[in-house]
């Protein structure tokens, strides 16, 4: 118990905070109990969707940015890739409770920013912002959901991991995703990696399951461990996914 906040959340810091190989815009915004958060917005100029993305529990937005940066081109949209509190530049200590906070204040910030309804936005997440995404959007909606590595719940990875303690018992971090997103409603497009040491595709598969959207499709990602970047194979996937969502309620049918 006393090592779960830094073994989940291990909050880093370090990075390039002042990158000059991409554009992107400083995004400053308060979550709901007053935290103020840090991420980082890079527009495309005819963008077809805007996303939300929501990174891995060991990573900041100076880590994933560059990544972001070639999903912005692949796929002409504007993305909005943010910090959850304690994590670089956002202030706070993390918790289940204030990084969803933290996701729907960044939400909100974007659709000010694009002009754009919340359920407007696509959510893009990967293993832990997976989770946080999929409660977003069980419980507020989404124009479409996009999770990589993402897992059924978070005590059924630590138990995986640490079978001989009473982690499922113990553990104050929930991130139930299978409970919750059967909940949601939308389009989603889900990726794992076949060879994941960290989160055992089997957990991806039980949130799958769990999805009652008649719209879901399930991308296994032949010899990929969890943080292969491997964006080549899911790159067709997506964006075949993006060009077949509906238009936005605000456009011509």
């Amino acid at each position: 118990m006393l090592l779960e906040r830094p073994l989940v959340f291990p909050a880093p810091h370090h990075g390039d905070w002042n990158p000059t190989r991409f554009a992107y815009e400083e995004a400053q915004f308060t979550a709901a109990d007053g935290t103020r958060l840090h991420g980082w917005f890079l527009e495309h100029p005819q963008a077809r969707e805007v996303v939300l993305y929501a990174h891995g529990n060991g990573e900041n937005v100076a880590h994933v940015a560059p990544w972001m940066d070639i999903v912005r081109r692949d796929l002409e949209v504007s993305i909005l890739v943010f910090d959850y509190r304690g994590y670089g530049k956002s202030e706070g200590i993390p918790d289940e409770a204030g990084i969803v906070a933290d996701a729907r204040a960044a939400r909100r910030w974007l659709a000010q920013r694009t002009g754009l309804a919340e359920t407007d936005i696509v959510l893009f997440g990967r293993s832990l912002g997976g989770a946080v995404l999929i409660d977003l959007a069980a419980n507020d909606g989404a124009r479409a959901l996009i999770v990589q590595n993402a897992f059924s719940s978070l005590p059924d990875v630590a138990a995986y991991h640490y079978p001989w303690l009473p982690v499922r018992w113990l553990m104050r971090t929930r991130l139930n995703a299978a409970a919750k997103i059967g909940q949601y409603e939308g389009p989603l497009l889900q990726t794992h990696g076949a060879a994941d040491q960290v989160v055992p595709i089997r957990f991806g598969r039980q949130l799958f399951e769990a999805a009652t959207t008649a719209d879901k499709e399930f991308l296994e990602l032949p010899g990929c461990d969890h943080n292969d970047a491997d964006w080549a194979a899911i790159r067709q996937a997506v964006d075949h996914f993006l060009s077949r969502l509906r238009p936005r309620s605000h456009e011509k049918q």
